[in-house]
């Protein structure tokens, strides 16, 4: 038999935020839970004079990671590899991120602040969403690269050879998840704040915009009226707006946006799932950030299945001299879920700690393919449609899901967080 919160699960919500890294936001929280793979003052980096610069809980929610680190493919080997040329044997120390955040700007002073991270006082939401619910120690960025290609992982579970910000369509055997829930006769749809949205730069998408589309209003009115579809996947809003209200800033976190707001954002989604009583009890959440931004994390990214041999990126694309077969992750993010059956305090380990487990963003159509489609007999479907629906990439089929993490024991709505952002 599943666990009761299995059992009752009827939606699965994904909130992506963005350019973020793990110890940038959540580090901190290892001062209060030791399981909690964070910041422990044992790490630092090379600045471009020789000085070892360690982590310091300086971060602040605006003006401070500008200009915006480098988060494309070159940078972020650098970052990764320390400035160690592709080549057979090279392993990644995680000493290149102060070297990358100077070439911005070659500033040494500025380059130190790449190593900021953030109180978890100044970040109530995530961080108690954290304590109180899941937080993955394991959930890696999809490729050591920028946001489109990190955010088709999380729609087809690969990026078709894609390793940078380029708007494409493919035409390929995998269809976007979203199509294989309409398949199945269930129901999906990202909700996009207003229209630069990343999702809606990627073609294919597109091709359901009637069925698939929704504004963050009918979000929270779907919320309210307990209509959720099966799948949503929500978008922040990308873009500063003229006027001076928090609804016309940029929820996103993307430096140089302010944080504070993406704390807003994130409250108002999950308090839209928590104040409707049955959706609350029925609606797993993953908060999640597309990519780390070209911010400091110790962990290093672990290797992987490779993806299709048809999609293996060559040197033009990574820009580093160097094909790449995306066998291995890129850097960790932050990533929490959040559901009344997930135990209270819950720290899932990362692959390099006891019965550690990996994730990354191909784990979320993998977890939608396992637990809302299970049923589905797709023996219905005309051959054509069968064999589109059962296509997956290898990156997705070994890829980790997480809904096992709900348990028998729901928690008391009267033990449940609520926050006041100022």
């Amino acid at each position: 038999m599943p666990p009761a919160g299995l059992d009752n699960l009827k939606h699965i919500v994904v909130l992506m935020m963005e350019n973020r890294s793990f110890d940038h936001m959540l580090g901190a929280l290892t001062a209060q839970d030791n399981r909690i793979d964070g910041v422990t003052n044992n790490f630092s980096n090379p600045d471009m004079n020789g000085d070892p610069i360690v982590e310091q809980p300086l971060a602040e929610f605006q003006s401070q990671l500008d200009p915006d680190p480098d988060h494309h493919f070159p940078g972020v080997d650098l970052q990764i590899f320390g400035g160690v040329p592709p080549g057979p044997g090279r392993v990644a120390n995680m000493q290149g991120f102060v070297k990358s955040y100077y070439q911005q700007q070659q500033n040494v002073a500025q380059s130190h602040k790449i190593m900021y991270y953030f109180p978890s006082k100044k970040l109530p939401v995530l961080t108690g969403l954290a304590t109180q619910f899941a937080v993955f120690n394991g959930w890696f960025a999809s490729i050591p690269g920028p946001t489109i290609c990190n955010r088709a992982f999380a729609h087809y579970g690969t990026s078709f050879g894609q390793v940078g910000m380029n708007i494409f369509e493919w035409k390929g055997p995998y269809l976007s998840i979203y199509q294989r829930v309409l398949l199945a006769g269930r129901t999906a749809k990202i909700y996009y704040y207003d229209g630069p949205s990343s999702t809606m730069e990627i073609v294919n998408i597109l091709n359901n915009q009637p069925k698939i589309f929704g504004t963050f209003d009918q979000f929270l009115k779907d919320c309210n009226k307990g209509e959720l579809p099966d799948y949503s996947f929500v978008e922040p809003n990308y873009n500063d707006h003229d006027g001076d209200s928090e609804a016309e800033a940029a929820s996103d976190q993307h430096p140089d946006h302010h944080v504070q707001h993406g704390e807003i954002f994130i409250n108002k989604v999950y308090n839209a799932i928590f104040s409707n009583e049955e959706l609350w009890k029925t609606t797993a959440l993953l908060i999640v950030y597309d990519e780390h931004g070209g911010i400091y994390d110790h962990v290093k990214p672990p290797d992987c299945v490779a993806d299709d041999d048809a999609f293996v990126a060559g040197p033009d694309k990574t820009e580093t001299g160097a094909s790449f077969a995306f066998d291995r992750l890129g850097v960790r993010v932050p990533a929490v879920l959040v559901s009344p059956w997930v135990p209270k305090n819950t720290v899932i380990p990362g692959p390099y700690q006891r019965n550690g487990r990996t994730f990354d963003h191909a784990s979320i159509p993998a977890t939608v393919m396992k637990f809302i489609l299970k049923d589905f007999d797709p023996n219905t479907l005309s051959p054509a449609n069968r064999q589109k629906f059962l296509a997956q990439s290898k990156r997705e089929q070994a890829a980790g899901t997480f809904l096992d993490l709900l348990s028998d024991n729901r928690q008391p709505d009267g033990d449940l967080p609520s926050f006041e952002v100022q």
